[in-house]
């Protein structure tokens, strides 16, 4: 849907248009940002610098104050926006591809693998913030392998299995489902 891989088959329609296999930078114009696993910040570069770089394709005036927002959604990265963003915990660098998403003003923020090698409090703590963007109006795609964690924040969920959809539903109807608490929660 990024525009990274081109796709082999089915459609991506934003808004109507078709955007199948679309250059990554339209569709950024497009409404939506990718936050891809692993971050991929630039690490020599400051953690200002990475933030700014979310919003490389506008041309409104309002950039500055859209990083004093993602400084009051991380409150954290306030004493660390002249670090390089290598330097940082994988949280605070989750943090920041996160807010550099975010600077684009998507319609649509895509999350790839946010728990990915952070500790529990962490993960939490980006949950809350995801669905406090979730409220002020963006919409969220997570893509989650820890289970519990995708079941408690979406509201849909859809099941893979070998990258094909196995099962799915509203989140909460998945989590209480018998098959995917044996195979999925162990329970």
């Amino acid at each position: 849907m990024s525009g990274l891989v081109r796709a082999t088959s089915g459609a991506v329609a934003i808004s109507g248009r078709d955007m199948t296999n679309a250059r990554p930078e339209a569709i950024v114009q497009a409404g939506i940002a990718h936050v891809p696993q692993g971050r991929r910040l630039f690490a020599t570069i400051s953690v200002a610098k990475n933030l700014r770089l979310g919003a490389y394709l506008r041309r409104d005036q309002d950039v500055e104050a859209d990083l004093v927002r993602m400084l009051d959604l991380f409150p954290e990265l306030k004493d660390k926006l002249a670090r390089e963003a290598g330097t940082l915990s994988g949280g605070e660098q989750q943090m920041v591809a996160i807010g550099r998403g975010l600077m684009a003003r998507p319609k649509l923020l895509m999350v790839d693998e946010l728990s990915l090698g952070l500790a529990p409090k962490v993960v939490d703590r980006l949950i809350d913030v995801m669905k406090e963007i979730n409220t002020a109006g963006t919409a969220l795609m997570l893509v989650e392998q820890d289970v519990l964690v995708a079941l408690d924040v979406a509201e849909r969920a859809y099941v893979l299995e070998a990258g094909r959809i196995a099962m799915t539903g509203k989140a909460a109807d998945l989590k209480d489902d018998p098959g995917i608490r044996k195979a999925y929660l162990g329970l």
